[in-house]
This record gives structure tokens, C-alpha cells and sequence, in this order.
């Protein structure tokens, strides 16, 4: 499994959702973890983005499909970044 970094930005629908619903959040989680994803850590935050979780997923492909499921909503906007452990990284070059 690959780690991954997703950056999320709601929507005005998805804060209408958010404020309503809070609980959603970790419903949509729960949707990722049935793409064979798990997220790893989660962190709401201040800034140009709401979100930032860390995710596990076998490859590039999975984390696209769920960029395209998650933001074909409306709701929210994803940036998914895969990232690489620093001791691996080091090993690396």
C-alpha cells in the first residue's frame, strides 16, 4: 500500500452539508475505506484548505477513481498528492 496526502476544499453545498450533517464526514470516510483505501489520519484546518487526511490505497488509480466518485458530488474538490517516507526517499538517491 501507498501512502497518500488528500487536500480538501469544500464546496458551498458541502459546508451546508458539513454545518447540517457534521457526522458525514466520517460516513464519507467509510465510503473511501469501501475503495480498499484506508485513511490513516484526518485533520480539519484553516487555510486554503478544510482538510488534510493521509491515506493508504494500492495505487494512483484507486485514488483518482476516488477524486472523480467524491468531486462528481459537488460537494467537495480533492488534490490527492502521493508521497514517499523520507527514509525510503533517502534511500532513493
Amino acid at each position: 500500500m501507498s501512502i497518500y496526502i488528500m487536500l480538501s476544499s469544500l464546496t458551498d453545498e458541502g459546508r451546508k452539508t458539513i454545518k447540517n450533517r457534521p457526522e458525514r464526514i466520517k460516513e464519507v470516510n467509510k465510503e473511501i475505506g469501501s475503495f480498499g483505501v484506508k485513511v490513516v489520519t484526518q485533520y480539519a484546518v484553516l487555510g486554503a484548505y478544510d482538510f488534510v487526511s493521509v491515506v493508504e490505497a494500492p495505487n494512483n488509480e484507486t485514488v483518482a477513481k476516488i477524486s472523480v466518485e467524491l468531486g462528481s458530488r459537488g460537494t467537495v474538490q480533492l488534490m490527492s498528492l502521493p508521497a514517499i517516507g523520507v527514509d525510503e526517499f533517502i534511500k532513493q538517491i
